[in-house]
């Protein structure tokens, strides 16, 4: 399930506590019921609401690979309704609103689950290429569909 096909909730609750752990590279959600959630740096970087990601509509979105070692280095408020977070990649344009954050935690297996599906099917892979190491694809102009 791509970012943009996430189902949203408008009643969704606001967390009570936000804590940013970057030594464990997790971000710590807590709400008023008592639940909390552990999202990894990983998890909310792949699936980040940002046009990077989700692309500029359906069915733009891009695949996020080799983001295992990704890592959270700050969060902003964003008003009363979200957070933008840093990445150590550089990443930090996606806004994650109350409601994102709130399905991205309750639907977190599932969603973990269908990325890894997703990252198989086009052999693509959670680590990063080692340094040095560039991918080109190169493309016969013969054969293009």
């Amino acid at each position: 399930m791509s970012p943009s096909e996430i189902a949203r909730s408008p009643n969704a609750p606001q967390p009570t506590g936000i804590r940013l752990r970057r030594k464990n590279a997790l971000l710590e959600l807590t709400y008023a019921d008592g639940q909390v959630f552990e999202l990894p740096a990983e998890f909310l970087r792949v699936y980040s609401p940002s046009a990077d990601v989700k692309g500029h509509g359906k069915g733009q979105e891009v695949l996020q690979t080799g983001k295992r070692q990704v890592g959270l280095t700050g969060l902003e408020s964003m008003g009363n309704y979200a957070i933008r977070l840093d990445f150590d990649d550089g990443h930090n344009s996606g806004i994650f609103s109350w409601d994102y954050l709130y399905q991205l935690a309750t639907q977190q297996q599932s969603l973990w689950q269908d990325y890894l599906d997703r990252l198989a099917t086009v052999g693509k892979s959670r680590d990063a290429l080692p340094a040095g190491i560039q991918v080109i694809n190169i493309v016969d102009p013969s054969r293009s569909t």
